[in-house]
C-alpha cells in the first residue's frame, strides 16, 4: 500500500536520504525544512504520514506535533518523531504531544518501513470513515460534533499476559486513570475481547502462549478487528517487533516498561479508538437518517422505493408471491394546519404514524411518502388480504379521536386508502404505485374515510 509521506528535517542531507529510501519503495515524498513550512504543507497537501525531526531550530518537532494534533484538519495524521535522542523523557514528551511513535537515528530501514506500512493501514481506515462522515454532513444528516473533546482516560483495558508480576504492575499503573482487567489465559481473553473493551495490551513474549498469534486472532475476528492492540516487546527483539506491526498491532511498548510511557501510549490508543468510534457512530447515524423520516420515525420515500423495486422484481420475474401496496392520505389535513397550526399538524402526523405502525405486520414496511401521504409496502400479500388490513387501519384511526395540545383538544381524523397488488409479468413498481394512488383518489372522490382496492 503506497502513501504520501511528509519528511521534515532542517538538515538537507537527512531529508535527501529519507526521500531516496522512501521513493525506492514507491512512496510519494514531500519535504519541509522547518516547522511552519511543515504545518502549512500538512494542511494543504494532506499527507498520510509525517516523519518529523525533533531537533530543529525555532519550532522543534514537539511543538510541530502539538500543533498538528490540535488542528481538526490534521489531527488524524500519524506522526513519527525522528530523533538522535533515545532518552525516556524525550519519548514521553513526544507521546504526550500526540506522536504515534519514535524512530531513533540512524534509522533502521526495516523498522522504518514496518512502521510506515502499519500507520498507512491505520490512516486508510480513518480516511474512509472521515470521507463517509463528510458525505453525511454535506447531505445535512450529520450535525457537527466536538471530536476534539474525546479524551484518552477512563478506558476499559484488557491485559493479556501470563507473567503475573508484570501484568499486575501494568494493571496497577493503569488503574489510576482506567479500568484494567488481567487475563492470563488466551482463550478466556478472546472471550473477554468481545465485551466492552477499548484497548488490548498483550505480552508478545508470553511463555504459556503465543502473544502474536493471539493478536492475529483478534485481527481475524470481525467483531474484534477494530480493537487497538498494544504489544509489549523487548527492545532488542527486532524480528518479533516487526512481525507484530505486520500482523496489525497498533503500537509497541518496549520492555523494560516505563510507567509514564505506558500511560502516554495507552491514552493515545484510546483517544484514537474513540475518534474512530465517533466517526463510525456518525456514519451509522447518517445512514439511519438518510432513510428515515425525522418527524414520524417511519422510513422515507427513498428507502421505500429501493425496497419496493426489489420486491416487485422478485414477484414478477422470480414468480414469487405478489406484493401489495397501500397508499394512505389523511382527509382534510389542510384544515388541521389552518385551524390549529402546523405544530398540531405535526402532532397528528406523529400519532397517525404510531397507529399505522401498530396495525401492520412485522414484515410490512410503513412509510411516510410525503406531507400527509403514507404508504405501506406488504410483501407476499394478496390484494384481498391487503384490503382487510387497510380496513382495519381505517377503523382504528376513525374510531378514536386524536388528543392534541397536551390532551386539551380532541380531533376526529379519517383517512382514505388505495390498495393495489402486483399483477405478474409486465408489471413494475411505477405501475403498482400508480394503481394504488388512483384507488386512493377514488376513495377521496367517493366521500373519503373509505378503502378502495384496484385490481387492474
Amino acid at each position: 500500500m503506497s502513501a504520501r509521506i511528509l519528511v521534515v528535517d532542517d538538515i538537507e542531507a537527512n531529508v535527501r536520504l529519507l526521500e531516496a529510501k522512501l521513493s525506492a519503495e514507491y512512496y510519494e515524498v514531500l519535504t519541509a525544512s522547518d516547522g511552519p513550512t511543515a504545518l502549512a504543507m500538512a494542511a494543504a497537501e494532506k499527507p498520510d504520514i509525517v516523519l518529523l525531526d525533533v531537533m530543529m531550530p525555532g519550532m522543534d518537532g514537539f511543538a510541530v506535533c502539538r500543533r498538528l494534533k490540535d488542528d481538526p484538519e490534521t489531527r488524524h495524521m500519524p506522526v513519527v518523531l525522528l530523533t538522535a535522542l533515545d532518552g525516556r523523557s524525550d519519548r514521553v514528551t513526544g507521546l504526550e504531544a500526540g506522536a504515534d511513535d519514535f524512530l531513533t537515528k540512524p534509522i533502521d530501514d526495516v523498522m522504518l518501513f514496518a512502521r510506515v506500512r502499519s500507520l498507512t493501514r491505520l490512516k486508510s481506515v480513518i480516511d474512509e470513515l472521515r470521507e463517509r462522515e463528510a458525505s453525511g454532513r454535506r447531505m445535512g444528516v450529520i450535525a457537527g460534533a466536538a471530536a476534539a473533546r474525546l479524551g484518552g482516560t477512563g478506558g476499559r483495558i484488557l491485559i493479556v499476559d501470563d507473567n503475573e508480576r508484570q501484568a499486575q504492575r501494568v494493571c496497577s499503573e493503569l488503574a489510576i486513570e482506567h479500568r484494567p482487567i488481567v487475563e492470563t489465559d488466551p482463550t478466556n481473553a478472546l472471550i473477554a475481547a468481545h465485551g466492552p473493551v477499548d484497548l488490548i495490551i498483550v505480552n508478545a513474549a508470553a511463555k504459556g502462549f503465543d502473544g502474536l498469534r493471539f493478536a492475529a486472532q483478534i485481527r481475524s475476528d470481525e467483531t474484534t478487528r477494530g480493537l487497538p492492540i498494544l504489544a509489549i516487546v523487548d527492545d532488542d527483539e527486532r524480528q518479533r517487533l516487526v512481525k507484530a506491526l505486520e500482523i496489525g498491532v497498533n503500537d509497541i511498548l518496549p520492555r523494560p516498561i516505563d510507567p509514564q510511557e505506558l500511560s502516554a501510549r495507552v491514552r493515545t490508543q484510546i483517544r484514537r479508538k474513540r475518534y474512530a468510534d465517533y466517526l463510525r457512530d456518525n456514519l451509522d447515524q447518517s445512514l439511519e437518517l438518510a432513510v428515515t423520516d425525522q418527524l414520524t420515525g417511519l422510513h422515507n420515500r427513498r428507502y421505500m422505493e429501493s425496497q419496493l423495486d426489489a420486491l416487485v422484481r422478485r414477484a414478477v420475474v422470480g414468480g414469487g408471491d405478489p406484493v401489495a401496496l397501500l397508499v394512505i392520505d389523511i382527509d382534510h389535513f389542510k384544515k388541521v394546519n389552518d385551524g390549529f397550526g402546523h405544530a398540531v399538524g405535526d402532532e397528528v402526523l406523529r400519532e397517525f404514524a404510531v397507529r399505522l405502525a401498530s396495525n401492520v405486520r412485522a414484515i410490512d414496511l410503513p412509510v411516510r411518502f410525503g406531507g400527509e401521504e403514507f404508504v405501506v409496502v406488504m410483501p407476499d400479500t394478496e390484494l384481498e388480504h391487503a384490503h382487510r388490513i387497510a380496513e382495519r387501519i381505517r377503523l382504528h384511526v376513525a374510531g378514536s379521536p386524536f388528543r392534541v395540545l397536551g390532551g386539551e383538544e380532541l380531533l376526529t381524523v379519517t383517512i382514505s386508502i388505495g390498495v393495489a397488488a402486483s399483477l405478474g409479468e409486465g408489471d413494475d413498481q411505477i405501475k403498482l404505485v400508480r394503481r394504488a394512488d388512483e384507488a386512493m383518489y377514488e376513495a377521496k372522490v367517493g366521500g373519503r374515510n373509505r378503502v378502495i382496492a384496484k385490481a387492474a
